[in-house]
């Protein structure tokens, strides 16, 4: 059997005062109206004694706000990789005073639509749409256009003003391919993309922007691709796959791109199988910083992506509209964060001859 929720009238009889009496103390405002010390211990006594709660949606809907921001991922939650978002979000939220409601769709459009639909039922002040996968929507639900909403890690469709965040990856591209440059290598071979620009996987912004990075840096070095290897996905398997047929046709790579780490973990794989080592026969470098990245003999020197700052920057940029809108408007457009770099033992210079 269902208990009964204990309202603000059950509150008020127990204590012996009026509605309106209780409804004061309680929201702290009994000492504004000179409400005595004795009214105000026996409405919190009777409040404690009930479990009374405050219906905090009805506050916030008296207030204009409910201090809540909804967020909303396709596999965000999930995801031992992208977790960091979240916890993100969360610990920014902590700090200044807000609560997060969350929901994961599983990257279906109807369960997003109705996931949206529950966070504006709650009256959430604002909404976080976040993807697993840096990439562009093909479209959005039009209820985000009713309350102040950033997409995390993803890009709005075509003609749809929205603000976004995502991860420098175009900064990263050009600096893996400057990484390499430096260290004296030349014979640069990509996996998992290229070696031209139409070559990248067709949902995969990230890989775009990678790849145009990379190659505006070679070609201002002169430097054309020694080849690439273009995949829809980035598993191990390809990685293995691509320096394996390389090695098959008589081909040592000098330097590796690899486009995600899990395609670093085949790349070593095969050069291992072979009896080549990393980096004295080849170079390694990668993207996202798995968490297996450092566990690698030698550790892969990769770009990480920075989840956890993804998330904090969301939520510090809707907090900061919602409570002063006019000083810290909610700006449109796409707002990009360093990929740092983990320089580790993958990486080292060409040898001279």
């Amino acid at each position: 059997m269902t208990s009964k929720r204990v309202t603000l009238a059950d509150v008020a009889r127990h204590a012996g005062v009026s509605s309106s009496t209780a409804s004061l103390v309680l929201s702290g405002r009994g000492r504004e109206l000179r409400i005595s010390d004795a009214v105000h211990e026996r409405v919190r006594a009777a409040a404690e004694t009930l479990g009374y709660r405050r219906n905090t949606i009805s506050v916030g809907l008296r207030k204009g706000s409910t201090n809540t921001i909804g967020f909303v991922s396709d596999t965000v939650a999930s995801s031992q990789l992208a977790g960091g978002m979240i916890r993100g979000a969360l610990a920014a939220a902590r700090d200044s005073g807000f609560m997060l409601f969350m929901s994961e769709t599983g990257g279906g459009a109807a369960q997003e639509r109705q996931a949206v639909e529950a966070m504006l039922d709650h009256r959430v002040d604002g909404l976080i749409l976040a993807s697993m996968f840096t990439r562009q929507r093909d479209a959005l639900p039009e209820e985000l256009d009713t309350l102040p909403t950033v997409l995390l890690n993803a890009l709005p469709p075509e003609g749809r003003q929205l603000t976004s965040i995502i991860p420098d990856e175009h900064a990263a591209g050009r600096a893996a391919a400057e990484q390499l440059l430096t260290a004296g290598h030349r014979d640069i071979h990509l996996i998992g993309a290229g070696p031209g620009l139409a070559d990248a996987p067709a949902a995969s912004e990230a890989g775009h922007l990678r790849l145009t990075g990379m190659l505006e840096v070679l070609a201002e070095a002169g430097v054309t691709p020694a080849s690439g290897y273009p995949y829809r996905s980035w598993n191990p398997a390809h990685g293995w796959e691509a320096v394996h047929d390389l090695l098959e046709h008589g081909t040592v790579p000098e330097a590796l791109i690899c486009f995600n780490d899990r395609l670093a973990f085949g790349a070593y794989q095969a050069l291992q199988e072979a009896g080549l080592r990393v980096p004295e026969d080849a170079s390694i470098i990668s993207f996202d910083d798995a968490p297996l990245a450092g566990w690698l003999r030698p550790a892969l020197t990769t770009f990480a992506i920075p989840h956890r700052t993804l998330g904090s920057m969301a939520v510090d940029m809707l907090v900061a509209a919602l409570q002063d809108s006019e000083r810290h408007p909610l700006s449109r457009g796409v707002h990009t964060v360093d990929m740092p770099l983990r320089t580790r033992g993958s990486l080292a210079p060409r040898p001279t001859t």
